[in-house]
């Protein structure tokens, strides 16, 4: 490898990894990892807030400790810490663009490890991506570990569903859907 492409490669990491932080919540003391993608701030984490309502996937705290709480529709609109916010369709569709579009976007915002059967991203953007599953409004919970799904502010359909995005483990793409505001879904939040 000749010096100069060393040279840029060195300058990309380290520009890279400058944009990574970490940010306290106030309300608990938890502390969540962020990364700067294009211009905008996102928690490179699920959301582990014990808003009323919110629960831990199997209702255990280990899945919580490891995938962050899951949110209904409603509460997730309020669970962000002050100064973030539960991103918008918009904001989501930015994220796409800035990581190459939706063929691949899965595979570059999964994390590195953490997806069953080998599912595993690239984590190309420090997103980190994990598969925490859902909780139905019947008390049951499916996916953990083969998928992720995270709520959009935005983009509801009527009055009882909402849009959410999500991931699956044997796919590199990410993808738009509508479920009833019921479901229990993660939560990442991006800053003001």
């Amino acid at each position: 490898m000749n010096k100069i492409v060393f040279l840029l490669l060195v300058l990309f990491f380290s520009a890279f990894a400058q944009q990574i932080s970490v940010l306290t919540d106030a309300r608990d003391g938890k502390k969540y990892k962020t990364v700067e993608i294009d211009s905008q701030m996102w928690m490179a984490e699920n959301l582990n807030y014990h808003a009323s309502g919110s629960k831990c996937y199997d209702n255990k705290p280990d899945n919580c400790a490891k995938y962050g709480r899951l949110y209904n529709w409603q509460t997730a609109n309020t669970a962000c810490p002050n100064g973030w916010h539960l991103p918008s369709r918009a904001e989501w569709e930015a994220l796409t663009m800035e990581v190459g579009g939706g063929k691949t976007e899965g595979l570059k915002l999964k994390a590195k490890s953490g997806w069953k059967s080998n599912g595993n991203g690239t984590d190309d953007f420090g997103f980190s991506a994990l598969p925490g599953g859902l909780g139905l409004s019947d008390g049951y919970f499916r996916n953990v570990g083969g998928s992720g799904y995270w709520w959009s502010s935005s983009s509801e359909d009527n009055s009882n569903s909402a849009y959410y995005r999500y991931i699956y483990y044997y796919d590199e793409n990410a993808y738009w859907i509508s479920s009833s505001k019921a479901c229990l879904f993660s939560v990442r939040c991006v800053q003001d």
